[in-house]
């Protein structure tokens, strides 16, 4: 096996072990970011019945074609 030329670069193996944990993580982060952006509707809150996500959010809902009233 020779060695790259200057200015290319080698795949680096990454095993499955390590990628799962952040995997796992980003999916996490995008359902709960769905939600609070998508379905949280603030009187029907799974957090308590606050319009605070919801107001925080109004704007993103309406820019991603979330109807909201």
């Amino acid at each position: 096996m020779t060695a790259p030329a200057i200015g290319q670069s080698r795949p680096v193996p990454v095993s499955v072990s390590e990628v799962l944990p952040w995997l796992v993580g980003v999916v996490l982060f995008g359902l709960l970011l769905y939600y609070f952006i998508g379905i949280d509707e603030g009187a029907t809150s799974v957090f308590g019945n606050t319009m605070v996500v919801h107001e925080f959010v109004h704007d993103a809902r309406h820019f991603l074609g979330f109807p909201c009233h």
